[in-house]
């Protein structure tokens, strides 16, 4: 689920760059939309490892 997430996320971003934004430059756009991405799947991997402490805290 992370993955496609992540995935999904590069692509949304990517064509808001292209077409709202209207950014030309490719390298521009790569940076934007890969630091998107990457950051949704840091997020989701510090929220899984929050629920695990949690759920191991409980035991």
């Amino acid at each position: 689920m992370q993955e496609i997430l992540t995935v999904i996320t590069y692509l949304v971003v990517w064509l808001v760059c292209r077409r709202v934004f209207e950014i030309e430059s490719g390298l521009i756009t790569l940076i934007i939309s890969l630091g998107a991405a990457i950051s949704v799947y840091i997020i989701f991997a510090a929220k899984r490892y929050e629920d695990k402490k949690n759920n191991d805290r409980e035991q």
